[in-house]
């Protein structure tokens, strides 16, 4: 399924039918991303759901990040933050209704939900003033079992009905990935998008954090070339995560270690081939043809033991 964004497409090329988790912290560029999904992923309908979202970016998301390409085929299930936490429950159960209709018709629907940590807020709540003992971080048992009931929805229908391919944003609390929110649903979805903030300070949009990012329908998805292609670069980007103080400090003398020379020579065309403006879409096979053009600029290297 092309998504319209090139990292997406290429480091966690998706299928239809799949749920993906998008991780992040607040202010990192899930609502923009949010957006260029809805304009340009290969769908028939998108059905989005903003669950305790602040009213002003309600409308912001609408008229700008979404604008009239986008709301020509989406539907918007909207509960503000504040909303009852009936209404926030309600707005990710009807969201999620919606998009099995339009399943059940035949068509490939995109559901975006933003976010499943309100939709966890809002449960909490509801269990608190019926009086369940607070567990983990206050939230109680039944918040951990509604999340599955909510998350498996989503999915491939029955063989004469269409799919529902779902990217479910996780607002983690102080960028920690841990969180017991965050750890539950990364264990039932079929993948997950990490967002990190050091990335979008360096001014790089979308914020993803692709070494840490995966696509458990990847190697279904990709041919074996394909996917030694987005192994090479993923190993390159590694290189030069490991080294980057030494590089930046000067310590690092060129001719020292080839792989090392390598990734330095990859990563400006690397990090100009992951940022992708609000506006441009991408397809799959275009991402693979640059990404196999910014490759073919290093010869491949040959292990030391390969003799």
């Amino acid at each position: 399924m092309d998504l319209g964004v090139r990292a997406l497409d290429a480091f966690t090329t998706s299928r239809c039918g799949q749920r993906l988790g998008l991780f992040a912290g607040s202010g990192v560029g899930k609502s923009t991303l949010l957006s260029m999904l809805a304009r340009g992923a290969e769908c028939d309908v998108a059905v989005i759901s903003l669950v305790g979202e602040r009213g002003r970016e309600v409308r912001e998301f609408i008229e700008d990040d979404l604008g009239p390409e986008g709301l020509a085929r989406s539907v918007l299930v909207i509960a503000t933050s504040d909303s009852p936490p009936l209404m926030r429950r309600e707005a990710a159960l009807s969201a999620m209704t919606i998009a099995e209709y339009f399943r059940d018709q035949g068509k490939s629907v995109l559901l975006l939900m933003d976010s499943v940590t309100r939709f966890c807020m809002a449960l909490r709540e509801i269990g608190l003033s019926a009086g369940e003992p607070p567990a983990t971080r206050g939230y109680p048992p039944s918040v951990f079992a509604e999340l599955p009931r909510l998350l498996e929805r989503a999915g491939p229908g029955y063989p004469d009905q269409g799919m529902i391919t779902a990217l479910f944003t996780v607002l983690v609390e102080g960028d920690d990935q841990n969180e017991p929110v965050a750890d539950a649903v990364r264990g039932i979805l079929d993948g997950h998008i990490i967002l990190d903030r050091k990335i979008g300070e360096q001014g790089r949009y979308p914020a993803i954090d692709v070494l840490r990012s995966l696509s458990r329908a990847v190697p279904g998805c990709n041919s074996s070339e394909e996917n030694a292609l987005t192994q090479r670069a993923r190993s390159a980007m590694a290189t030069y995560q490991r080294m980057a103080d030494m590089i930046r400090l000067g310590a690092y003398k060129s001719g020292t270690d080839r792989e090392v020379d390598e990734a330095i020579a990859l990563m400006p065309r690397l990090n100009q081939f992951l940022f992708q403006g609000r506006n441009e879409r991408s397809t799959r096979a275009e991402a693979f043809e640059q990404l196999a053009q910014i490759m073919q600029t290093i010869p491949q290297t040959t292990p030391l033991n390969a003799a």
